[in-house]
């Protein structure tokens, strides 16, 4: 389990709050024991990034923490708020701390670029007032360096545009935790690591703990703080990027070469 780094990480983050704290969490599909005994921790203002080849469960973990989906067992808190135990009304005020970035992008293709950004605000009556609207979306737009495309279609705007737009969506809500599902999937090297520094920049702004999905080992290593190996349902190892990239142990090394 790389105790080591385990425990130089533990010392980084000791004093910070969590915001996330999943002590083994189990879901199954029938025979299929997706989740076994997983872990882990995420805290304030903190990015982790959790690996894992397709099918090992990276998905249904970000369901089960926004609660689409329920876990069989275990203990799933956020902001010291068990998730399966909330009724809807507390989920949805959950769920507005709680920004997600669709690897697709999730965007209306009918709506406009401001339609889009306005679309959550209106969703859960954050914001009434229309000045008050403009200047949400225009911030969320500047975050991302897109205040030119406020009036543009999703379909006139490249991969990485679309990106940025969605990750400005997110924002717009001010959320504690934002749950990055793949996000530079699709998108070109050098576009990718736009994005992932653009990660980086919204973690440091707003003081966000960002979680991240990735088999981008390049995002991972410039957004993540710490990464968590999900493998055979649970949580194998973690540490830094560095430190894990060092392992000797082949089920994480294969992920490095």
């Amino acid at each position: 389990m790389l105790q080591e780094a385990h425990q130089h990480t533990i010392n980084n983050i000791v004093n910070k709050k969590q915001v996330i704290e999943i002590k083994s969490l189990c879901k199954s599909f029938g025979d299929n024991h997706v989740l076994k005994n997983f872990d882990l921790t995420l805290s304030e203002g903190e990015s982790v990034a959790v690996l894992g080849k397709s099918g090992s469960g990276k998905s249904v973990l970000i369901k089960c923490i926004i609660g689409l989906m329920t876990p069989d067992s275990g203990n799933l808190k956020v902001f010291d708020k068990s998730i399966p135990e909330l009724n809807q009304d507390e989920l949805d005020d959950m769920r507005i701390k709680i920004g997600f970035l669709f690897q697709s992008n999730a965007l209306y293709d009918s709506m406009t670029v401001r339609e889009n950004l306005e679309f959550p605000l209106r969703r859960h009556w954050v914001e009434k007032d229309k000045q008050k609207v403009d200047q949400l979306v225009i911030e969320a737009l500047d975050n991302v360096g897109l205040k030119h495309a406020i009036d543009m279609m999703p379909s006139e705007l490249s991969g990485g545009m679309r990106k940025r737009i969605s990750i400005a969506r997110t924002l717009i809500l001010k959320p504690n935790i934002i749950l990055y599902d793949e996000p530079t999937t699709g998108l070109d090297p050098i576009t990718g690591r736009e994005i992932s520094n653009l990660m980086i920049d919204v973690q440091k702004k707003y003081n966000t703990s960002s979680l991240i999905i990735s088999h981008d080992m390049n995002c991972v290593k410039i957004a993540a703080n710490r990464v968590i190996m999900l493998i055979d349902g649970k949580n194998y190892a973690e540490g830094t990027y560095e430190e894990l990239q060092k392992s000797k142990d082949s089920r994480i090394s294969q992920f490095f070469e």
